[in-house]
């Protein structure tokens, strides 16, 4: 073998045995059954897995205005990417507009959105009160909740979204 081969295989070999005698950095660790529970929170659109608590339209509009009012304006009007107040006629607009009240099949997806998410820079802060909160006054804002109404479990169950039959179920058997 030649001289600059063998120089060559000896480097690299020489390499290889150092970078496998490299530190440990103690990155990362296999999660505890605790660790997985904590964000283990989505909810179905059936409702599966909505926590206890309740809230009210007025007392998340008092909220929305220090949490969430930075990125989606006032009244939910934000902008075209972060408003979320619409009617079923704005899917039909020359460029639809995909708002909880144009778009949205099911409450719940709002709630677990919300919940895990949100607010933008703190996402997962909310309580669960403050969550139901926050979804009937954005669900009121979009005639779905009254005004001066409240949600919990079992009413955002109970809410029909403007928009229910516009997906196609996904038949699946696998798929839940």
């Amino acid at each position: 073998m030649p001289k600059p081969a063998a120089a060559c295989l000896f480097a690299l070999a020489f390499c290889a045995a150092l970078s496998a005698q490299g530190p440990e950095y103690g990155l990362g660790h296999a999660p505890s059954e605790q660790d997985i529970q904590a964000i283990d929170i989505s909810v179905g659109p059936d409702g599966a897995n909505l926590p206890p608590g309740s809230g009210t339209a007025a007392d998340g509009a008092q909220l929305y205005e220090r949490t969430c009012r930075e990125c989606h304006g006032p009244e939910g009007k934000g902008s075209e990417e972060t408003g979320f107040i619409g009617t079923p006629q704005d899917l039909h607009l020359e460029k639809p507009k995909k708002t909880v009240g144009s778009y949205w099949p099911h409450a719940t997806t709002l709630f677990d959105y919300i919940r895990r998410a949100m607010p933008f820079k703190t996402p997962g802060s909310l309580s669960n009160d403050q969550v139901y909160a926050v979804t009937a006054y954005i669900l009121s804002l979009n005639g779905l909740v009254p005004a001066d109404g409240s949600l919990d479990a079992e009413k955002l169950k109970q809410i029909q979204m403007p928009n229910k039959d516009g997906f196609v179920p996904d038949a699946r058997p696998d798929v839940k």
